[in-house]
């Protein structure tokens, strides 16, 4: 299984380098040098890649591959999703912290027991994280805030939540 560590921004300068927004709490790992990583491009397709360099900027990182050298190659991978390998993610060491694909699929339910959905994706935004759930084929955003899902509970297969009126209508 592959969960996403960033997002292609743009292409930035002449020389291929890509603005990357990072999705993942360890930068420094995903993005060292020698590291690969498959790219989803926006067309489905993927592409295996080789970091030759990456550096801060500007809130993104900056990262630059073996195999795109151009401007003009770098453009094509804009919007591309930077995926890694579940297989090769260090636990984490907070009980709060999670990866997105523990997340994905959990039952949601309220504080009393009842099922309202199924969690299907994570979404990182600027203002912080949503739960995307598939509420009887309906998708519903819920801020992943601990007063709103005060319960994650991976080996149980839920997130419980105790949403604000009118949250999940």
């Amino acid at each position: 299984m592959q969960v996403v560590v960033g997002r292609v921004a743009k292409a930035h300068g002449i020389n291929g380098e890509l603005a990357v927004d990072v999705h993942t709490d360890s930068p420094d790992q995903r993005f060292a040098v020698g590291k690969a990583m498959t790219t989803k491009l926006r067309d489905g397709s993927h592409r295996e890649l080789t970091v030759a360099a990456a550096r801060s900027h500007s809130g993104r990182l900056l990262v630059r591959f073996t195999e795109v050298v151009t401007r003009d190659v770098a453009e094509t991978l804009r919007g591309a999703l930077l995926l890694a390998d579940t297989a090769d993610l260090a636990p984490t060491d907070d009980p709060d912290e999670f990866y997105d694909h523990e997340l994905e699929g959990l039952r949601a339910e309220l504080v009393d027991g009842t099922v309202v959905g199924k969690v299907i994706e994570v979404l990182h935004s600027a203002a912080g994280e949503l739960l995307s759930l598939d509420r009887d084929g309906r998708t519903v955003l819920v801020p992943f805030v601990r007063a709103i899902v005060p319960t994650v509970d991976i080996a149980g297969g839920r997130v419980v939540l105790d949403p604000p009126e009118g949250l999940l209508d």
